[in-house]
């Protein structure tokens, strides 16, 4: 046996001792999740943690601190995980996903490409999407962060087609290509034109009906319009789920349009998308199975922990031609660790791709899409019975249709101004731990915004978010100084 003497490692010196200090972890670690509905929705980081976490660079090692410290951070996320966190649509996690990533972290596998079991889990995830969403069996799909880069993705394949690929060393015309959206979309549409060297002012941001809804004869009338000035209209991008309201564009329309006029139909779906395993919503997403591409998120509505995204694509052509590069280091193989071709880094911007598969994978083994499709149903279920209850109060108003599961409304009194007087009452909410909605715009005017994603979430919340929001209200306009705007 060779000597070792003196050479060193990052593995414990006594695994007995780690696999404790582990099981101790563990224990505090579910504890957290077990507690998710009690106490506070949200705490505020306390001057203590912030100040233990601003120190100079550890030169030597303290795991005991270390442990400790992780520890004093579990009361202080931002609040998805108790079923009054309304504000964004954050999804709120599941506990057995805690162990879908102790196998990841124990496995530390690179999903960029290569050989290995973990492939094969990420390729069943794609083929579970395509059967999902009605794709054809030659379509091609990637897990990623978020919508944000699933949007980046499907935009640059939809860019570099008009060009016939030609743009990847070429570039682009700036200027030259424009795309359509809703004005009600996401903003990391705009960003992403940004990013592609377009200019966010290429993205056409069309105005919406009364349920919030892309106007598609104003869409035709844009693209017409483009067209006579001598631009080269290559997208439109649907919304499923628009942020302000939950609202589905007409998908089916879109996609009439984008044949006609030889576009490619793109959907943020960043939440609604999934809406498709819901009884009640998939009749809405009619029109989806159509797109060229769909960017959604599990860590929404399907509450698989952070982060976790999908970008699928209709053609899987298009999406390797804009991004397959293999240097002479990552040549395949048809045996050995570099077989396994394609490879998933010839799909999007990642070389380096952590196993966020694995937990998608065991969200959906483990509850199937039929109990995953009632708990939205159900979640669409206490955003109208939300309505109906601001709908026979006096004191609040319904600021906009509930499409699915986002419910805007604000607290009346009269010669006041109410924006700041909302705004107030959602920050003491928060504050106080009772509820965190957050606030957006609609029609000009603020109003409180409810987002109910999470499966924990009951009737018996909303009413407790009600009760806090009209005494809260009536403190403010007794107490605040609200003049009118």
């Amino acid at each position: 046996m060779r000597d070792h003497q003196g050479e060193q490692t990052l593995d414990p010196e006594n695994w007995d001792s780690f696999r404790t200090r582990a099981h101790e972890m563990l224990d505090v670690a579910i504890d957290q999740m077990a507690t998710a509905r009690d106490g506070q929705v949200w705490h505020p980081v306390t001057d203590q943690i912030k100040q233990a976490l601003q120190v100079d660079v550890p030169v030597s090692g303290n795991p005991d601190a270390t442990d400790a410290q992780m520890r004093a951070l579990l009361p202080h996320g931002v609040g998805n995980t108790h079923p009054r966190f309304f504000g964004w649509v954050h999804g709120s996690g599941t506990p057995s996903n805690i162990i879908a990533d102790m196998v990841a972290a124990a496995l530390n596998a690179n999903l960029g490409g290569r050989d290995h079991g973990a492939i094969y889990v990420e390729k069943q995830v794609v083929e579970w999407v395509k059967s999902i969403f009605g794709f054809p069996a030659t379509a091609s799909g990637l897990v990623v962060s978020g919508t944000s880069i699933a949007t980046l993705i499907a935009l640059k394949a939809a860019r570099d087609r008009m060009s016939d690929f030609a743009a990847r060393k070429d570039g682009v015309n700036a200027g030259q290509l424009v795309g359509y959206t809703s004005n009600q979309t996401h903003s990391c549409v705009a960003r992403t034109f940004d990013m592609l060297g377009l200019g966010s002012d290429a993205l056409r941001k069309i105005p919406v009906n009364d349920a919030f809804e892309i106007d598609t004869n104003t869409l035709q009338a844009a693209i017409a319009a483009d067209k006579a000035a001598g631009l080269t209209p290559f997208a439109v991008i649907g919304t499923a789920g628009a942020v302000n309201v939950g609202a589905i564009d007409d998908l089916d329309a879109l996609a009439d349009i984008a044949s006609a006029e030889k576009l490619w139909l793109h959907v943020d779906g960043a939440f609604g998308a999934t809406g498709i395993l819901s009884d009640m919503l998939k009749p809405k997403l009619c029109g989806i199975e159509r797109a060229d591409s769909i960017a959604f998120d599990f860590h929404k509505w399907l509450h698989v922990n952070y982060d976790a995204g999908f970008i699928l694509m209709r053609s899987e052509t298009d999406h390797r031609r804009a991004f397959s590069e293999r240097p002479d280091y990552l040549k395949g193989a048809d045996e050995g660790l570099a077989a396994g071709n394609p490879w998933p880094t010839e799909y999007g911007p990642e070389l380096s791709r952590g196993f966020r598969a694995l937990k998608i994978w065991a969200q959906l083994a483990e509850h199937g899409t039929e109990k995953l499709g009632q708990l939205i149903t159900q979640n669409c279920v206490q955003a109208r019975y939300l309505a109906d209850q601001i709908d026979a109060d006096p004191c609040l108003e319904r600021r906009a249709p509930v499409a699915m599961n986002i419910c805007c409304f604000r607290y009346t009194a009269a010669g006041i101004n109410l924006d700041a007087l909302n705004d107030d009452i959602v920050i003491q909410l928060q504050l106080r731990g009772v509820a965190a909605p957050s606030t957006t715009m609609i029609h000009g005017q603020n109003a409180i915004r409810v987002s109910i994603t999470n499966h924990r979430t009951t009737r018996a919340d909303l009413d407790i978010m009600l009760d806090a929001v009209r005494d809260i209200g009536a403190q403010l306009v007794r107490d605040g100084n609200y003049a009118a705007a």
